[in-house]
C-alpha cells in the first residue's frame, strides 16, 4: 500500500544574519526619515535623549518577545504567547487578528505613502500604482522566504547604508559632542524631563518592527538560540544608528531649520556629502517599500499560523509544496493590503497601526507574566526577572492611554 505524501511544512533556512537584516528592514523603515523633523520640532536639543529614552521604553517589551520566542519558537508569535499565557482559544485569536490587523493597515499606509512619492516620477494614477506595487509584493512573498528575505535584506543595506552616509560623512561633527554635551544634556527643571518625555512617547514608534520577527520563527535555524539573538541585535543597531542620526542633525542644523525642514535627512545627505539630494530621496522610497514587503510576510505567517492550530479555517495554511509558503495566506494578506490602500487615508492608517500595536504590546506582556508564573524556565531559554513582563505591561498600557486621549480630545 503507497504510503500518503507527508504534506510540506515551512522550510527552516533563516541564521542569524538574514534574521537580523529582515529585524532591521521592518524597524529601520521610512519613519525616521521624517521623525528626525518632528521630534526636533518637539524635544528640540533635547531630542538625542528622548532617543535614548524611547530605545529603553521599546527594549522593555523587545526582551519580552526574546524570551517568548525562546520558550515557543512557533508561528503567529504573539497569538501562540497569549494562549500560553491565558489559556484561551478565543483571546489568542483576537489577539492573533490584531497582529493582522496591524500588519495589513501598516503596509498599506506604507504602499499608500509609495504610491504617492512615487506619482511626480511616473505620472500614473495613485490606484494603478497601488496595484501594480501591491502584485509585486505578492509575487515576490510567494516567491519563497529566502528570496523575499534576500530582497529585504539588499533594500535594508540601502537604508542602512544611507544612513551609515550621513553618519560617516559628519564624523567631524559628531566630535563636536564634547564641547556641547551641556546643551544636549537636561537640566533640573521639570520641563526638561517633561520635553524629553513627551519627544519619547513620538520616537518610541521609529522602534517598532522587532515584534515581526517572531512570526517567522518556523522558517529560523536553530530557533531558541537565533531568534532572541536577533530581536536584541537589531534593537541595539536601532538604537545606536538612531542616536547617532539625531546627535549629527542637531549638531549641524540650526534647530529652528531642523524643526521645520520636511525632508531632514535629505537635507543633512547633501550638506554632509555634497551628492544631489535625490538619492537619498530614492533610499527613502525602497525603506517605505521594504516595510511594506516584511508585514505582508508577516501577516500571512500569522494567518498561517492560526490556522495551522485550528484557530483559522485550514484554509489558511496550505504551503505551495515548491516554494515553501503559505500561499492562500499570502493571497488573502495581498487582497487585504490591497484593499485598504485603495480606501484608507495615511494619517488614519498609521495611528489605527499605533493602537492595534499597543494593545499587542500590553497583552503579550501580560502573558509573559502569566507563563512566569506558571511554567518553569525551560534550559537554554532566555530568561527575564520575574517583574520585568509586568513593567514592560505598564508602560504599554500608558502608551495605549496617551494615544486614546490625544485621538480624542486632540
Amino acid at each position: 500500500m503507497p504510503q500518503p505524501t507527508p504534506r510540506p511544512t515551512l522550510k527552516r533556512s533563516l541564521t542569524l544574519i538574514p534574521l537580523v537584516m529582515y529585524g532591521l528592514g521592518t524597524t529601520i523603515g521610512a519613519g525616521i526619515y521624517a521623525l528626525v523633523g518632528e521630534l526636533a520640532q518637539q524635544s528640540g536639543m533635547l531630542s538625542a535623549c528622548s532617543f535614548i529614552f524611547a530605545a529603553i521604553l521599546a527594549s522593555l517589551t523587545a526582551l519580552s518577545f526574546a524570551e517568548l520566542s525562546s520558550r515557543f519558537p512557533q508561528a503567529a508569535g504573539a497569538a501562540l504567547y497569549v494562549q500560553q499565557g491565558f489559556h484561551s482559544v478565543k483571546l489568542a485569536r483576537f489577539v492573533g487578528l490584531l497582529v493582522v490587523s496591524a500588519g495589513a493597515v501598516s503596509s498599506a499606509a506604507l504602499i499608500n505613502a509609495f504610491a504617492l512619492q512615487l506619482q511626480p516620477f511616473l505620472d500614473l494614477p495613485r490606484v494603478l500604482l497601488i496595484a501594480i506595487t501591491t502584485a509585486l509584493l505578492l509575487i515576490l512573498a510567494l516567491w519563497g522566504i529566502v528570496q523575499s528575505v534576500v530582497v529585504a535584506g539588499i533594500i535594508t543595506i540601502l537604508e542602512v547604508g544611507g544612513l551609515l552616509c550621513v553618519i560617516i560623512a559628519g564624523h567631524d561633527v559628531l566630535t563636536t559632542v564634547s564641547q556641547q554635551w551641556l546643551a544636549l544634556l537636561p537640566g533640573v527643571s521639570l520641563g526638561d524631563w517633561k520635553t524629553i518625555f513627551s519627544g519619547g512617547l513620538l520616537a518610541f514608534y521609529a522602534f517598532i518592527g522587532f515584534e515581526d520577527m517572531v512570526d517567522v520563527a518556523e522558517e529560523v535555524k536553530n530557533v531558541q538560540r537565533t531568534l532572541p539573538y536577533a530581536i536584541l541585535i537589531t534593537v541595539v543597531i536601532t538604537s545606536i544608528l538612531y542616536l547617532l542620526i539625531m546627535l549629527s542633525a542637531l549638531l549641524a542644523m540650526p534647530i529652528e531649520q531642523l524643526a521645520t525642514d520636511p525632508a531632514p535627512l535629505t537635507t543633512l545627505f547633501h550638506l554632509y556629502t555634497g551628492y544631489p539630494p535625490e538619492i537619498m530621496s530614492i533610499i527613502s522610497l525602497f525603506a517605505i517599500i521594504n516595510g511594506a514587503l516584511i508585514q505582508m510576510i508577516m501577516v500571512s505567517r500569522v494567518l498561517y499560523g492560526l490556522s495551522s492550530r485550528q484557530q483559522l479555517p485550514r484554509w489558511f495554511n496550505r504551503i505551495h509544496p515548491h516554494t515553501r509558503t503559505p500561499t492562500n495566506a499570502t493571497l488573502t494578506a495581498a487582497a487585504t493590503i490591497a484593499t485598504l490602500a485603495f480606501i484608507g487615508r495615511l494619517d488614519s492608517l498609521a495611528i489605527t497601526t499605533s493602537l492595534l500595536m499597543l494593545c499587542v504590546f500590553t497583552l503579550v506582556n501580560l502573558a509573559l507574566w502569566q507563563v512566569k508564573h506558571q511554567h518553569p524556565v525551560p534550559k537554554s531559554s532566555f530568561n527575564l526577572p520575574s517583574w520585568w513582563p509586568f513593567l514592560a505591561a505598564s508602560i504599554s498600557v500608558f502608551f495605549l492611554c496617551n494615544e486614546l486621549v490625544n485621538l480624542i480630545f486632540f
